[in-house]
């Protein structure tokens, strides 16, 4: 075979065009499924799109399981987050040199979307709630996985999931609305480093809506995504969601029209029905004959795949990573790596001194985490686990309390007893024994898990929907081994099953499921041990307690499931409180894939860190024992309750003062907060913008202070071109050796619109010996400034004041100066010069953000009668004389303009509104009172339903 598509010498463009020209439309057509249809006349062997690899390889057997996304972001280190990549790329081209078919090179990392709400259930599978510390982890990892050749890929990464994605709840039919800041200055941006850098070479749309369309159809694939990419990029869907475009979201009639519509969007590759195409690509074949496609549009499509596939080097005859075999998986260089992960992604949240630990004599390890390591959905299966109790155990005496109640099962027939083979439970009269007691675990949100204790199994549900006792524990996509309670009469207890909604009933002798909840069982539950009782027993007899708590990554909170609240389960906040009375020096210890609250604010000391992979209980013996200072540092804010966090639907971080960003409130802690074992001073801080001309800091860096002063030093000037430079010295002032993450914030201080209160501009992480110091320095582009204008949908760097503020985290800061940059004055906006889109208001009240029509643009609708928006300093020049809408309404009604006031400002027009379609935007006119000079303007909707997608105003004669 001497095609030219095999010739490594020609350019890349010239081999995919090569190969796509030979292959027939049929055969085109079988390269837009997930499983790649082979060409074997060519030569073209078949390809599958999808390997997960978000902390390492998951799913294909033992290989090395790195802490989960979250963490290593809490690193705050891009190399080793690249070098944790890299090892995983390792991974996935060993196994597939195993099983070509298995493990596929297309791989589905990293996780880009910002964390927003810490209730969302995939919290854990992202890096931050900043976009930018996003963009720079999800850039680093694809990095790693991507491989070190400029030319050839090792792995082809993805960036998940496109675009405004923080929810589980009704995932497939809500709709993320994003106003036009909120997506160009907080979504976006976490997408763009990856893509512009060549370090992911895919990306996969996101299940929701994003204001009315589906993610899948949205035209910024190609407005945004495409144009950020220096190569052609491929776009995979998400799992069975193409058939949600004509199924649950309804979004168009039959399957054909919607697979055109993806395809004529940007989607390359359909992730439908697993490995069975035929009722895909026969979806897409009738789009063809239908005249919804042409070959034109599946040529774009297939390009895009093939061109992944020749960077893969696919087509060469040999590629710089044919040295990869099998002997890396879980090698010790991995071991190794994950073990410095894990050590590095730990934080301090609090110490009053108790470490670290001074040679004890006795630990006491407690909690229903403190011998367990988890696996979430897209762990890896752990080659090995030093847990917690592992851990600490080889560096001195230990002993360990599980800590969860006991209790023992019975109805009025008899005791409820576990079959020794893990089979269906059963009722024997009279007292069951060991048999009939079960350990009782709380993961929060009102999920139980129920062990057996004579068999070590949880309680589980079978295919038939009988109670047996046969898990490891909570497992699996349809976690089957949880439930609730509902109390009954005479303090007895039903169990609900959590995955079915169906209550647990006595059926016959066998516990089954039934629909009814007059069915369900009456169990009497008997506490037999007092887990909090036995772990303050325990505690009491050592010299320091070590308490480890945190969440189940498969139970009230995972893919699929939300968090209601950010409580630590209440079972384990009695466990701690029990601990900390019976031995005052109580460690407790978090292993989490989202941030937690918790009511005793007086523990001596408490760590946290996602769930760390194998060598996690390692690694935190490390930083307990002193031999390694505490490095990470949170890139969430944990907040104090739920209810300081907006509705879990509501996207606009900037309306609802939502992040670190915006949030006014006082959080449990801050972004970027995290201790070390050592102190650090800061001092000299200089701002210099373009000129060199200074201002110096007001503060003198010792630990006391939460914030700074301003500094009020001369202000420098610059345009949009120049760069603000940013120094400060950094000494360690304690005892010890340390790392210190040292973080630049601005805040602009006088604005057209609102602005956040702090934002993260970049860090440095330094490593100082006692008395030791270093100066640090950040070179910021003013075109970094920048905030979206709706005015004239365009950045633009405001001519303003802004602070710089430089600290240990977002509510820490040590120094702050003040610089000035020489800008645009937004002028006001000119109603006469042409037509204003309805999404680029200023403010509103009570309307969702749509779609304008089913291909491009967006709208508003009201969701109340009164709604309204404004558009705040419009220049009406000389004067209005008319107005044009483009409107809809299921209803009909009326559209009212008013100057300064929604409610009692001056009316100076009505539009009606004709009841019509969804998407049958009519033109409407309307003559207008007065109106010269620049007024804030109101476009008040008098009756819900109300569609409107722009207007356009008329001036006088």
């Amino acid at each position: 075979m001497n095609e030219p598509f095999r010739d490594p010498g020609l350019p890349l463009a010239a081999r995919v065009a090569d190969l796509r020209d030979r292959l027939t439309l049929e055969e085109k057509v079988g390269l837009l499924h997930q499983y790649q249809a082979p060409v074997p006349r060519l030569g073209v062997e078949g390809f599958r799109t999808g390997t997960e690899a978000l902390h390492g390889l998951a799913w294909l057997g033992p290989a090395t399981v790195f802490p989960q996304a979250v963490g290593l972001a809490s690193t705050w280190d891009p190399e080793l987050v690249r070098r944790v990549g890299e090892a995983t790329g390792d991974e996935v081209l060993a196994f597939h040199r195993k099983d070509p078919s298995g493990a596929g090179r297309n791989v589905w990392a990293p996780v880009v979307n910002p964390l927003r709400d810490p209730r969302w259930g995939r919290n854990e599978e992202g890096y931050s709630e900043d976009p930018w510390l996003t963009g720079v982890m999800a850039a680093a990892y694809a990095s790693g996985l991507r491989g070190s050749d400029p030319t050839v890929l090792k792995t082809a990464p993805t960036l998940k999931h496109f675009l405004g994605y923080n929810n589980e709840t009704d995932r497939c039919v809500t709709s993320s609305e994003l106003p036009p800041r909120v997506l160009r200055e907080y979504e976006l941006p976490a997408y763009r480093p990856a893509l512009e850098q060549g370090a992911a070479v895919a990306v996969m749309p996101s299940y929701n809506l994003v204001n009315g369309r589906p993610a899948h159809l949205s035209p910024l694939i190609r407005e945004a995504l495409r144009e950020w990419a220096p190569d052609d990029i491929l776009v995979v869907s998400d799992a069975y969601a193409p058939g949600n475009l004509a199924g649950p979201q309804a979004y168009h009639e039959d399957p054909p029209a919607a697979y055109a519509h993806a395809i004529r969007a940007g989607l390359d590759s359909f992730t439908q029905d697993d490995d069975r195409s035929a009722e895909t690509l026969g979806h897409i074949r009738r789009a063809l004959e239908r005249g919804l496609l042409t070959e034109e549009d599946v040529d774009e499509a297939v390009r895009h795949t093939l061109s992944v596939r020749f960077r893969l080097g696919e087509f060469d005859p040999a590629t710089p990573y044919d040295g990869i075999t099998e002997a890396v998986v879980n090698g010790p260089e991995h071991r190794e790596l994950a073990r410095e992960a894990a050590r590095r992604s730990i934080v301090l949240l609090r110490n009053d001194g108790i470490l670290p630990l001074d040679a004890p004599g006795r630990i006491a390890v407690i909690g229903q985490l403190g011998d367990t390591l988890m696996e979430d959905w897209y762990s890896g299966t752990l080659p090995y686990a030093v847990t917690a109790r592992a851990g600490l155990a080889e560096r001195c005496e230990t002993v360990f309390c599980e800590a969860v109640d006991r209790v023992a099962l019975s109805v009025d027939a008899g005791a409820v007893v576990a079959d020794p083979g893990g089979g269906p439970l059963s009722v024997v009269p009279g007292g069951g024994g060991d048999a009939a007691l079960y350990d009782l675990f709380d993961w929060g949100g009102g999920s139980y898990a129920l062990r057996a204790v004579a068999t070590g199994r949880h309680l589980s549900v079978d295919d038939d929907g009988v109670l047996v006792n046969d898990q490891p524990g909570p497992n699996g996509w349809e976690v089957r081994q949880t439930f609730r309670t509902e109390r009954r009469p005479r303090g007895t207890l039903a169990l609900r099953h959590i995955s079915t909604g169906r209550y647990v009933a006595l059926d016959g002798g066998t516990f089954r499921l039934a629909d009814d909840a007059d069915a369900a069982a009456w169990l009497t539950v008997e506490r037999v041990v007092d887990g909090a009782e036995a772990a303050a027993a325990l505690a009491a007899t050592a010299d320091v307690a070590v308490v480890v708590v945190g969440d189940h990554p498969l139970v009230n909170g995972r893919e699929t499931e939300d968090r209601l609240d950010l409580d630590l389960p209440a079972a384990q906040q009695a466990v701690v409180r029990a601990v900390r009375a019976a031995n005052p020096r109580t460690v407790m210890v978090i292993s989490s894939g989202y941030p937690v609250a918790w009511d005793d604010e007086d523990l001596p000391a408490v760590l946290w860190s996602s769930h760390g992979g194998q060598e996690y209980g390692h690694a935190l013996a490390e930083v307990l024992f002193g031999d390694a200072d505490p490095e990470g540092r949170l890139t969430q804010t944990w907040y104090r309750s739920a209810c300081e966090l907006p509705d879990l639907l509501d996207y606009d971080i900037i309306a609802s003062d939502a992040t670190y960003q915006y949030y006014r409130g006082e959080p449990l802690f801050p972004f970027g907060h995290g201790l070390g074992y050592t102190t650090f001073g800061y001092s000299g801080l200089t701002v210099s913008v373009e000129d060199g001309t200074e201002g110096t800091d007001g503060t003198d860096g010792t630990d006391g202070p939460e914030s700074a002063e301003d500094a009020g030093g001369a202000e420098s000037a610059g345009g949009a071109g120049s760069t603000v430079t940013v120094t400060a010295t950094v000494a360690n002032t304690g005892p010890r050796a340390g790392t210190e993450v040292v973080q630049l914030y601005t805040h602009q201080r006088s604005s057209r619109v609102k602005q956040p209160l702090r934002r993260l501009r970049g860090f440095t992480k330094v490593r100082l010996a006692p008395g030791e110091s270093t100066t640090v320095s950040w070179r910021l582009p003013v075109r970094d400034l920048a905030f979206w204008d709706v005015t004239r949908n365009r950045f633009v760097v405001e001519d303003a004041p802004h602070r710089a503020m430089v600290g240990r985290s977002a509510r820490d800061i040590r120094l702050c100066a003040s610089f000035h940059v020489e800008g645009e004055r937004i002028p006001p906006r000119a109603a006469l010069a042409g037509p204003i889109r309805a999404v680029d208001h200023d403010e509103y009240d009570a309307v969702a953000f749509v779609d304008a029509d089913r291909v491009s643009g967006d709208a508003v609708r009201s969701t109340a009668a009164g709604a309204w928006i404004s558009f705040r300093s419009t220049d009406f020049g000389a004067g209005a004389a008319s107005v044009a809408a483009r409107v809809t309404g299921a209803e009909g009604g009326v559209l009212s303009l008013r100057l300064d006031d929604p409610l009692h400002g001056p009316l100076i027009g009505d539009l009606p509104v004709p009841r019509a379609g969804r998407y049958d935007l009519t033109e409407v006119r309307t003559g207008l009172a007065d109106v010269r000079g620049v007024r804030d303007l109101y476009m008040v909707f008098e009756n819900a339903g109300i569609t409107l997608a722009g207007l356009t105003f008329g001036e006088r004669a």
